[in-house]
């Protein structure tokens, strides 16, 4: 099996010299989208397999990368889990781009990027040494960031570029660091190397904070999270599904390789780390939602809010190993690894259904938008299924991997740590404040976009999308419908690799009656997707037929209402911004330093009132903004350095070595 997902990796990779040959053809399109659907499809296929199959890991070692060490790949119940995410989205993105990248501007500049991004993606996940992991991810960093600018006459975009590549630069380079002190001065670079050596804690440790930085910035964490809500609307859609929808999960694969595999047994204090830190990325990530126009905007902070919800279970998971609670553990584990694969769904077609939209009116900006429930009445739909998906409703899926975390949370009394016990419950409060915000930011995504009437021209013109698109966007809703309404079966697919990383597991869940899930005991909680699904149709359509066969059927006409003001413009509707003040007052001060400024006329002018908001960036403000000054001071006052001599710069070359050969003489 890992020779076959070797060569379908090459495969990706050979398709993108296709894409330059082909880059003048009007089906350069097709060929190279299609070719990427079949490929990515048969690679998920083979990774649903092993899942299901549970077959020992299998390795290979190809003559590649550094001469004495070789390049390592392996595929094992982990790796498989990942790329199923990963191949699931590439195959799902493929196809939407069949349709939507006839509309795209300048797709030569995107055509060649998209396979070698799926293909490093893939390598990620199935390196099993530090070098390849380590080309492999710079690799997936530096093929999107050529997506991220393939628009780069927007300036905007070239930012977002420019951020983008600072971040994965300095992401890279404490990962760099990690896989260093987990070699040691051996050098055993290969994962098998690693799992055998014997670190300390304070290593260990190191190693953990080192990884929750490199992992954490591609992942979107708070306060790493500066590139994400830029890069994610400057890629063409189908790319930011994937950055969005994928990465973000590579990302967190990468934590979970090194944190519950390569490092050993963790220390019950690693987890308030991971815990504070998730809890608080979930709660800004959606407070950064609920306060932006763009539409894909908003998707960019929520998926920053949903990476904070995964890590936060991974936290109690690390807590529960520490203390050898096994099944305990296991039910973090299972609630993080199945919100990775939810929100891999919802969130891809969340973004499918924004750039349909941007495609069909050319704008993202919700202001200028309303009424495409209308002139859109499928893109509405499947939009609506995963606006109610991840705002954590059942009986979809987002429900599901949401409620099993707060199972995992009503378990931490059970925890010898009073730092745990105490630390535990305040994040389980934070988790459930941004799940309510989370509901609130959707409502308003969702209603200023398609409800109410037309905000422009364009919105008032606009069509429904191609088929290609609506497909990719019909197969993910079903996919959120199906895993909402059928949980067993992928909890218990994820057994074997919840298994081999916390050696407890769930109990069988496809045994229970009518597909219960019982994470725990029956006396403790359980769920029934498919009858709460099955309660919902039924009153639904009963309620439909006593409004249409049983009430009058005189037809009653009345003025709309207006929110209390008679005038027919469109301005009198709700918009974005008058949507989000309420919770703008009450965090906005706190969390993004907000100030509103109101300008009333004076009596008997005809001029307009104005309300004008300003929010900041606390965090780029104070955390990057200062950095980035230093670094331009900086580099002004090492300027002179380029007009030296030969002599002086053979002079620095030297007194570099020898500093450098000093302290790896005198390392301990």
């Amino acid at each position: 099996m890992i020779s076959i997902a070797l060569f379908g990796v090459l495969a990706l990779v050979a398709i993108a010299p296709i894409a330059v040959a082909t880059s003048a053809s009007p089906n350069a399109t097709g060929i190279v989208y299609g070719a990427c659907l079949i490929v990515t499809l048969i690679l998920f296929l083979i990774a649903l397999e092993i899942l299901f199959a549970h077959p020992a890991a299998s390795t290979v070692v190809l003559p590649l990368g550094l001469p004495w060490l070789g390049a390592h790949f392996r595929i094992d119940p982990l790796a498989a889990f990942f790329l199923v995410v990963v191949n699931l989205g590439g195959a799902a993105a493929s196809l939407f781009a069949l349709g939507y990248g006839r509309h795209e501007d300048s797709p030569q500049r995107v055509l060649p990027f998209f396979p070698v991004y799926l293909a490093t993606m893939n390598l990620v996940v199935l390196a099993d040494d530090a070098f390849t992991f380590l080309v492999s991810w710079e690799f997936m960093s530096l093929s999107s960031w050529a997506l991220v600018i393939a628009h780069h006459r927007v300036q905007e975009n070239m930012r977002a570029g420019y951020v983008y590549l600072l971040m994965a630069g300095f992401g890279t380079l404490t990962l760099l660091l990690a896989f260093g002190l987990m070699a040691g001065g051996d050098g055993g670079y290969a994962f098998d190397a690693i799992r055998t050596s014997h670190l300390t804690i304070g290593t260990s440790a190191l190693v953990l904070i080192l990884v929750l930085i490199g992992a954490g910035s591609k992942a979107g964490l708070v306060p790493l999270h500066a590139w994400l809500p830029l890069a994610h609307p400057a890629a063409p859609s189908h790319v930011s599904a994937l950055m969005s929808g994928v990465m973000t999960k590579v990302a967190v694969y990468g934590f979970i390789r090194i944190a519950f595999d390569l490092i050993g047994q963790p220390q019950w204090w690693w987890s308030l780390v991971v815990l504070a830190v998730g809890g608080v990325t979930a709660v800004m990530g959606v407070l950064y939602a609920l306060m932006q126009r763009d539409l894909k905007r908003v998707l960019a902070y929520s998926t920053i809010e949903n990476i904070g919800l995964i890590f936060a279970s991974l936290g109690l998971a690390l807590a529960f190993k520490a203390y050898g609670m096994n099944v305990a553990a296991a039910l973090a584990l299972t609630a993080a690894l199945l919100h990775v694969f939810n929100h891999s769904l919802f969130k891809s077609l969340l973004f499918f259904g924004a750039g349909s939209v941007q495609s069909a009116t050319g704008t993202r900006d919700m202001e200028q938008l309303g009424g495409l429930i209308h002139r859109m009445p499928q893109t509405a739909f499947v939009f609506l299924i995963g606006c109610t998906a991840i705002s954590a409703l059942p009986p979809l899926n987002g429900f599901v991997s949401e409620w099993l975390t707060f199972q995992a949370i009503l378990l931490s009394p059970q925890l010898p740590s009073w730092g745990l016990k105490l630390m535990v419950p305040a994040v389980g409060a934070l988790l459930a404040l941004s799940a309510a915000l989370a509901g609130a930011c959707f409502v308003r995504a969702f209603g200023i976009t398609f409800l109410g009437r037309p905000r422009s021209p364009e919105a008032e013109a606009a069509q429904e999308t191609d088929t290609n698109s609506l497909a990719a966007m019909y197969a993910l809703a079903g996919a959120c419908l199906i895993a909402g309404i059928l949980p067993g079966i992928f909890i218990d697919a994820l057994a074997p690799v919840v298994q081999s990383l916390t050696d407890g597991r769930l109990p069988v869940q496809t045994g229970g009656q009518w597909l219960s899930i019982v994470p725990i005991a029956e006396s403790r909680s359980s769920y029934n997707g498919l009858l709460v699904f099955a309660f919902m149709f039924i009153t639904g359509m009963v309620t439909a037929f006593a409004i249409h066969r049983l009430a009058s059927d005189k037809i009653r006409r009345g003025p709309a209402w207006g929110c209390g003001y008679p005038d027919a413009s469109t301005l009198t509707q709700y918009s974005a911004s008058s949507f989000a003040q309420p919770i703008r007052r009450v965090f906005g001060s706190v969390v993004f330093g907000a100030r509103e400024t109101g300008e009333m006329p004076k009596p008997g002018s005809i001029a307009p009132a104005r309300l004008t908001v300003r929010l900041r960036d606390l965090i780029w403000d104070y955390a990057y903004a200062p950095i980035a000054n230093a670094v331009g001071v900086i580099a002004e006052r090492l300027n002179y350095l380029q007009f030296l001599t030969i002599r002086s710069y053979l002079s620095l070359v030297f007194g570099a070595l020898v500093i450098l050969l000093t302290v790896l003489a005198t390392w301990p």
